[in-house]
């Protein structure tokens, strides 16, 4: 097991825990050969290294992180209502990031360290 699978077992509120998966799945599939690590004291997929994406679940809401602000500010027209800052998404399990963003995010993220 790695930092992401421990984090995502240990949130108790099986619905929250579902939809990170989901995010970390689709990243999974979307690039194989990441790893788990830490980054920024956070569990998070790492590619070469570096990191790619996180998943994390707040006190109010379930956040995306894709470390770049650039990636962020690319895809916000595609999040109209979701509350996004420099570097973070947040959405809730009632209104999750729409897979083909979340596939955009990764592809974006991807780019900018291959």
């Amino acid at each position: 097991m790695g930092a992401v699978t421990d984090y995502l077992a240990g949130i108790d509120d099986d619905a929250r825990r579902a939809a990170l998966e989901h995010v970390i799945a689709l990243a999974r599939h979307s690039v194989p050969e990441v790893e788990e690590g830490v980054s920024y004291a956070m569990p998070v997929l790492l590619y070469r290294g570096k990191p790619l994406i996180a998943a994390i679940a707040t006190k109010h809401h379930l956040a995306i992180y894709p470390f770049s602000g650039t990636v962020v500010h690319t895809v916000a027209p595609d999040l109209d209502g979701f509350s996004l800052s420099k570097g973070t998404i947040r959405f809730d399990v009632d209104r999750p990031v729409p897979d083909a963003v979340l596939t955009r995010i990764i592809e974006l993220r991807l780019a900018e360290l291959d």
